[in-house]
């Protein structure tokens, strides 16, 4: 037995011997096997070719592009990557009176300044802030991108790489076709006012796609779905073409110049981080073309000489053939201010290439700068221009030219110069005055497209008496600027001869182009700049002809809009003595020749106008203050109130001229050919705008502010008693008050409680000031107070009923205000 269990003992152990030698044997051979070889990660990117097909229609330029099938690719290149870029966005084609009337085919509704960046395995359109900078060298730059961190206005994936991998291949077919907010053609004030619900992607798609040297440009035709489209109302659609402009920005921006309020000039600003000043440091530049002389050492000498690249308009296809010249003109009467800065040939005006000179030419393009010829029955014209925000440069601009805008010159030009220019009587004007109109008004806008806005004291610069004057006229228009509101020369009276009635470049263009163009040697900074230039404003200091007026002021008479002369009064004095003779002659020169009184009512609407300017223009000295902008080492203040005497005359020829009943206006044979009814209510609207102007708290705001000044100066006490008294001269001498006097009179009454329990509107206000702990309330309850007391006493003595109805209604309007209970 004991046998037999060492027997089955010694087997169980020579069997596990003999397993364990079969496991190291199996692990030996194991190992001596070669381990497989793991699969090739597959790449998150597709071959070149399999993006770029062999049906690949492509394009080279600044970024190739290519269509393939229904897609749209861009090759970005890396050597493009965080390079600046202006993204530009115009309506091409849009349907009628989309944003009333004055949004037009070359409008452009978007800039953006943009990179391209690449993030991991996406490409980034990248909007990149202007507004704050700092040198690049500096710490505080970290700080300044830290706190202006840019939006992503689009992230790509990307495709494919180029052959040379110099390239990242991107899918763009979505930016382009869908209903991007940051490069839409429409607006948001546009999308709620005309209640847009979506864009319809079945009816919206890419048009075109091109690429040039330095830019790209893509046409998209967009279909919206709108309940209250601005046309076609019934088809509840909206259907616009939008280019979309893609520019390569210069690497060297041009050398900015510092704007001097004293010039007029369109600006860019920048907060400056890294100015020593002890504060971020606020700075604007003029907006400029890029001007460089060819030949710098001829220049230098005091040569004409020619700009590496000149200024060049070209006129769009869709301009009538008769105005082509007059346009051209018009753009190259700025190569005489030009050569006061140095340049010959400086501006250029072309006719539209043919399909053969250039296939791929478009008014849309941003490499062209355009005269725009709109068919819209807008009466307007426009210079907008596309800037680099980093410098100011102007890259391109396009003027708009309205269809229609040359009709509201001819019929100003009939109403505020018939009385004295026979040529002007008539409503077919001659091509010869039609065409000098329509060049200056080319020359107005173009102004604005070399970067000068408004200047609205040029037309101060000359004494009112010399307007009347042949040979100054001829010499000097009836401005010192071509950029002021100074249409026609409405002084001249009949008999006066040799006079020129139409507007023309002055001496301040040239002064205000020399300023900004001309190349000042030896800089390296706008800071070195600013000596020379300051240099040349204080030679001309003084000078009236080269003052700049802020259109944006409405307290200075010096600086109103569509005056002429030193003297608005005066001139208004000689305005109305003409619009008297035109209104009486109007229906001889319209509707006596045409046998039909459209015209006519059209042109009476426009000379109610006309009064309107004529009496606003006197207004504006009440409550006026002058501006003169200067700097601390020039004589003398900034801002002067008119004085007492000048506010009190103004008060006074308002009294008689526009407050007085108009009877002259209220021509039977002219209001019972035109109209039913609606006589009174019509100057009872010109009269009550004047009177709630007058009746301002701004402008009683600076009454208030003017005594502080001095005793002398004309008070709101003063100016609201003169008002009083003017406006309620028949309750004095016991006379019957007229419908046009009643109705006058009760606007008075509506805008004392306006003045009474109203306040300053923040949202339209420039001046703020606590109106209710203020005079202007117990002034205006002394004044109703006193007038309820003569009402009280006029009504017994009123001659006739509807005067004394009329005055026991004032009184019981004034108790309403004055005891509410």
């Amino acid at each position: 037995m004991k046998k037999l269990a060492l027997l089955l003992v010694l087997t169980l152990f020579f069997m596990n011997i003999s397993e364990a030698q079969s496991k190291r044997k199996r692990k030996k051979d194991q190992a001596t096997e070669v381990a497989p070889t793991p699969k090739k990660k597959k790449s998150k990117f597709k071959k070149y070719s399999e993006v770029i097909t062999s049906e690949a229609i492509s394009d080279d330029g600044i970024f190739k592009t290519h269509k393939v099938g229904d897609k749209y690719y861009f090759e970005v290149p890396n050597d493009y990557l965080s390079k600046d870029m202006l993204l530009v966005t115009r309506l091409a084609k849009l349907p009628s009176n989309l944003g009333g009337g004055y949004i037009n085919a070359g409008s452009k509704t978007n800039t953006r300044l943009i990179n391209w960046e690449r993030f991991q395995d996406r490409i980034l359109i990248k909007e990149k802030s202007s507004s704050a900078v700092a040198d690049d060298s500096l710490p505080i730059n970290i700080s300044v991108r830290a706190n202006n961190y840019e939006p992503t206005l689009y992230a790509f994936k990307i495709e494919a790489f180029s052959p040379d991998s110099s390239a990242s291949v991107i899918d763009v077919t979505k930016f382009y076709s869908s209903d991007v907010k940051a490069i839409s053609g429409l607006p948001s004030y546009m999308r709620r006012q005309y209640k847009v619900r979506n864009l319809d992607n079945n009816r919206s798609f890419i048009n075109s796609v091109k690429s040039f040297p330095k830019n790209i440009e893509v046409v998209q035709d967009f279909t919206f779905n709108a309940s209250e489209p601005p046309s076609s109302r019934s088809a509840e659609t909206i259907s616009i073409q939008v280019n979309q402009s893609m520019i390569l920005l210069p690497e060297e921006p041009m050398q900015p110049r510092l704007f001097d309020p004293r010039v007029g000039w369109f600006t860019i600003s920048q907060v400056d981080y890294s100015s020593e000043e002890l504060k971020a440091d606020r700075k604007s530049y003029i907006r400029r073309w890029r001007l460089e002389p060819k030949d710098p050492a001829a220049y230098a000498r005091g040569e004409l000489v020619e700009p590496v690249k000149p200024i060049v308009y070209y006129l769009d296809p869709a301009t009538p053939e008769n105005l082509r010249s007059y346009m051209k003109e018009g753009i190259e009467l700025w190569q005489r201010a030009f050569e006061a800065a140095g340049f010959k040939n400086a501006i250029l005006a072309k006719d539209p290439p043919t399909k053969e000179e250039d296939p791929d030419f478009s008014p849309e393009d941003i490499r062209y700068s355009v005269v725009r010829y709109v068919a819209s029955e807008t009466r307007n014209a426009v210079g907008p221009s596309v800037s680099d925000p980093r410098s100011g440069e102007i890259i391109e601009s396009d003027i708009i030219w309205y269809h229609n805008h040359l009709r509201s010159y001819r019929n100003r030009y009939m109403l505020e110069t018939g009385a004295a220019n026979p040529s002007a009587r008539t409503l077919n004007t001659s091509p010869e005055d039609i065409g000098e109109m329509m060049k200056m008004v080319i020359a107005h806008e173009v102004g604005h497209a070399l970067g000068l806005p408004h200047n609205m004291s040029a037309s101060c610069a000359y004494d009112v008496e010399s307007y009347r004057n042949g040979a100054f006229t001829q010499k000097n228009g009836i401005a010192a600027t071509i950029m002021d509101y100074a249409r026609y020369n409405y002084i001249a009276q009949p008999g006066d001869t040799n006079i020129r009635f139409i507007r023309q470049l002055g001496p301040y263009d040239d002064y205000a182009i020399n300023w900004g163009y001309r190349v000042i040697p030896n800089v390296n900074s706008p800071q070195d700049e600013v000596k020379t230039l300051h240099k040349w404003i204080m030679e001309k200091a003084g000078d009236p002809k080269y003052k700049f007026g802020n259109q944006g002021s409405r307290f200075d008479p010096t600086a109103q809009t569509e005056d002429i002369s030193n003297n608005s009064i005066k001139a208004s004095d000689y305005g109305l003595k003409n619009l008297k003779y035109v209104a009486e002659n109007l229906p001889k020169w319209t509707s006596d020749t045409t046998n039909n009184y459209d015209d006519l009512e059209e042109l009476y609407g426009e000379l109610l106008g006309v009064w309107r300017r004529y009496t606003g223009h006197v207004a504006t000295h009440i409550g006026g203050v002058y501006e003169n902008t200067k700097t601390p080492d020039q004589s003398g203040v900034v801002y002067t109130p008119v004085s007492k005497l000048q506010q009190q005359q103004a008060m006074q020829w308002l009294h008689k001229n526009a407050f007085n009943s108009p009877t002259w206006l209220v021509d039977k044979k002219i209001l019972q050919n035109i109209d039913y009814a609606g006589y009174t209510e019509r100057f009872r609207r010109l009269q009550a705008g004047h009177l709630n102007n007058i009746l301002n708290f701004e402008r009683i705001g600076r009454l208030i502010d003017a005594e502080v000044l001095s005793s002398e100066n004309y008070s709101a006490l003063n100016m609201l008693r003169d008002l009083r008294k003017g406006i309620w001269k028949e309750a004095d001498i016991a006379s019957n008050v007229t419908v046009y006097r009643r109705n006058l009179q009760r606007a008075y009454i509506d805008r004392m409680v306006y003045l009474m329990t109203e306040d300053l509107n923040p949202q339209r206000s420039r001046q703020y000031f606590n109106v209710n702990q203020s005079d202007i309330r117990a002034i205006v309850r002394g004044e109703l107070n006193v007038l309820k007391r003569k009402l009280s006493g006029a009504s017994n003595a009123a001659v006739n009923t509807l005067t004394k109805y009329h005055y026991r209604d004032c009184i019981e309007r004034i108790n309403l205000v004055l005891d509410p209970k």
